[in-house]
Formats: C-alpha cells, structure tokens, sequence
C-alpha cells in the first residue's frame, strides 16, 4: 500500500465565471472591464481571447462552461453572427438547465427584443446562418431556441440609462 506521502493530489480549480462574448464588439471595452472587476474581487473567471476559427468547440471550452459556477452572456450586436458563440450558449443553456448553472444576460447595445425576436441585426445573421447552414435546420433552430431561453432571463440592458461602468458595477 502506498504512503500518502508517495503522492500529492492537486485539485483543478474550477472558474467562478464564464463569459460568452462577441470579440470584435466587446473585447476591449465592456468584457474587458468585466474581466478587470472580477479579477479585483478575485472572482475567478474563464475568457477565451485565443478562440480561432473552425468547426467545434474545444473539449477544453465546453469543460470550463460546464465547470463554471456563473456564465454571463454579453449579447452584442454581432453576437449571433458568431457560430462559436451560439454554439456556447446552447451548452451554457444546457448546463442551466441540467446543473442549475446560472445565467446572466447582458444586453450590450442591442435590444433584448432584437435577440429574442431575431430581428434587427439578429435577422440578417440568421439569414446568413439558414443559407450556410441549410443542411442542418436543427443546428439553426437549436440557436434560435437558446436565444429566446436567454432573453427570458434575469440580465442587465445597457440601454436603460446605465453607464458602462454602472453596467460593470451591477454585474
């Protein structure tokens, strides 16, 4: 039998936080005043700035979704133009309602009825997902699906007279 001092056990730490995000719309300001906020009230927190482009996520990525404590969602203008990002959001839909994640949605400079609807800049992303994905309707209408299940969450709208770091503040 071994010695307990033959081995050591390193537990993972596990992120309190994930944040799915648009990087062309909020990497540098908002989700960066974010991840700056949480850092000061060391609350532990996974961003993927390193997300290239391909066909799946990450064993890695769909791991710290399903780790996380919290997942905020900051829905953007060019959010759905993203597959990556709906792609997390079905998981981080998943999660919330298998494992009683938390989810928190941030409106950033769009209107929660565009993203609920589809409409505005949300419609022509989908036009565009329904032409490239046209194959696969199921993937198209899972997106769909989650992005009405987010918007019928408990978030913050940076519309209604917050400033961005009232909005940071708040979250």
């Amino acid at each position: 039998m071994a010695s307990a001092s033959s081995f050591s056990f390193i537990p993972q730490e596990t992120d309190d936080v994930f944040i799915s995000f648009r990087g062309e719309d909020t990497r540098h300001t908002f989700t960066a005043h974010l991840l700056a906020a949480f850092y000061r009230l060391k609350i532990r927190t996974y961003v993927d700035y390193k997300l290239g482009r391909g066909d799946e996520i990450s064993p890695t990525l769909i791991r710290a979704i399903e780790e996380s404590k919290v997942s905020v969602i900051v829905l953007s203008k060019n959010y759905a133009t993203s597959k990556w990002c709906l792609e997390e959001l079905v998981k981080i839909m998943e999660c919330r309602r298998t494992k009683g994640q938390i989810a928190i949605p941030v409106f950033y400079h769009v209107d929660p009825s565009d993203v609920r609807n589809q409409t505005g800049s949300y419609a022509d992303a989908f036009a565009n997902h329904e032409q490239r994905f046209k194959d696969n309707v199921q993937k198209v209408e899972l997106w769909r699906a989650s992005l009405r299940e987010v918007t019928n969450l408990s978030g913050w709208d940076c519309l209604v007279n917050r400033t961005e770091s009232q909005l940071v503040e708040d979250a």
